[in-house]
């Protein structure tokens, strides 16, 4: 998916729809090349522009910059920092990724962070 022009974000994403299911709660990933917070910001700005993702509950997101880390939890408290240490891992730097989650109604518990971690590893292979 490429972006129009006046996005803010004039990157190209990788969008993985429908990758996990779990009692309702239903995972995507998305990711792109960004370098600041700024474009971090625009980047799940143009995804929201996508009606399907504006009625998501959560949209975590991790970026490993020059500058030095940055994490969105957006109410999944603790998957930012999950997404993180993944691309620590990875050694992949000035790449977001973005996890959203549809909450089913039911509580995952930390089955959360697998489900993240888990849209994170869909995401890298896909790369």
């Amino acid at each position: 998916m490429a972006f129009r022009s006046g996005s803010g974000y004039r990157g190209r994403m990788l969008v993985l729809e429908n990758i996990i299911s779990d009692r309702g709660s239903k995972y995507a990933v998305s990711g792109g090349s960004c370098a600041s917070e700024a474009e971090a910001k625009a980047f799940v700005k143009e995804l929201l522009r996508k009606k399907k993702f504006a009625k998501a509950t959560h949209h975590s997101w991790g970026l490993l910059t020059s500058d030095g880390p940055l994490k969105n939890d957006d109410g999944e408290a603790g998957a930012g920092m999950v997404i993180l240490r993944m691309l620590e891992r990875e050694g992949l730097t000035d790449h977001l990724v973005v996890v959203t989650r549809w909450y089913g109604g039911k509580h995952l518990g930390g089955d959360r962070f697998r489900h993240v971690q888990d849209a994170v590893r869909i995401y890298l292979d896909a790369l």
